[in-house]
């Protein structure tokens, strides 16, 4: 199998010939490609070789096209600073207050924006040069609720679903975050990317109940997994922290693939998720991937291999973005028992 036949299989519950393996690994990409942060995501043409780069070194079977967590954020019009030695972030609302949601236009336009243009651009060029041998996953930022979270802060916005008198317009403001996500979706699938992917992390058991989930996400995340599919790619979703208490629901979201946090028990990752699609993660990128060694790498990584032993839906990646100052040998022994793992 080549590396595209190998994601394939395990997305359509067929035994790969090996376990597929597709990183979240950007932040330690930029770092060995001998670039900063603020060169990386200016120029399409670097955000490709980067990742090329990093495929090429490690032996991977697809690359994960990320430029940090705000692309849709500026676009709808948050201020984002732009440090040159870390990845874009947000830095104050761009809705003081919930009533504001009546001023927003009745949808939003991200298509001029300079940072999704170079994300599609690089897409672009990876899928020209890549396309036909490693599977290529255009990630799109964030869905609805995070989205919302940027437009009003994390503590604002869960203040805002906290009174029953909001209701509409907190929905209104999460409608016009979905449509934003999906304009992303639609035109990265245009690019020939393999799959789409969205973080929706604040929605999580650790910041609001699995009841507030039902309400405020899980409807947007099925929208926007459906957007991705009829778009014609697979989607994986992502959410850290502990999803325990809310597997079952994140089930009903459709998507292809869930990138789930080591917080959460792989037991009840394999039980619930293992059925019906396919888990990527969930080796802890902090306390193994960059403090522990080799050897107890490749025993945490033998230990979730052998769970999944008898599914095929498994990609292994990390719980989360790998840092940049993991040590290669480290990542590299992860992969190899990978490689070496047999059924």
């Amino acid at each position: 199998m080549n590396s595209i036949q190998r994601i394939k299989a395990a997305l359509a519950g067929q035994f790969p010939d090996t376990t597929p393996i597709l990183l979240h690994n950007f932040l330690m990409a930029v770092k060995e490609a001998g670039i900063t942060h603020g060169q990386y995501r200016e120029s399409p043409e670097l955000i490709a070789n980067t990742h090329l780069r990093a495929a090429e070194n490690y032996g991977l079977d697809g690359v994960l096209i990320d430029l940090d967590t705000v692309v849709l954020s500026g676009a709808l019009g948050v201020p984002v600073d732009l440090p040159d030695d870390v990845p874009a972030r947000s830095h104050k609302p761009l809705l003081s207050s919930l009533e504001e949601v009546d001023d927003l236009p009745s949808s939003p336009d991200i298509s001029r924006y300079k940072y999704v243009q170079i994300a599609l651009e690089a897409a672009r060029v990876l899928v020209k040069f890549a396309g036909n041998r490693l599977y290529i996953r255009g990630n799109c930022d964030q869905a609805a609720f995070s989205l919302a979270c940027s437009l009003r802060t994390p503590a604002e916005f869960l203040m805002d679903i906290m009174d029953p008198d909001n209701a509409e317009r907190v929905h209104r403001l999460l409608d016009y975050c979905c449509q934003a996500t999906c304009q992303f979706i639609q035109r990265m699938a245009q690019t020939g990317v393999h799959m789409t992917s969205n973080g929706d992390s604040p929605a999580g058991p650790a910041m609001i109940s699995p009841a507030m989930y039902r309400e405020f996400a899980l409807p947007y995340e099925q929208r926007i997994a459906a957007a991705a599919q009829a778009a014609g790619t697979d989607y994986m979703l992502h959410i850290c922290g502990d999803t325990g208490l809310i597997l079952d629901d994140l089930v009903k979201v459709g998507a292809s693939a869930y990138e789930l946090d080591f917080k959460t028990d792989i037991n009840d990752i394999h039980r619930i998720i293992g059925p019906a699609a396919v888990f990527s993660g969930n080796i802890d990128p902090t306390g193994v991937l960059v403090y522990g060694s080799p050897e107890l790498i490749a025993q945490k990584t033998r230990e979730l291999l052998n769970v999944y032993r008898d599914i095929p839906r498994l990609i292994l990646n990390a719980g989360c973005a790998i840092p940049a100052e993991t040590p290669p040998e480290n990542l590299k022994a992860m992969i190899r028992t990978a490689r070496e793992f047999q059924r």
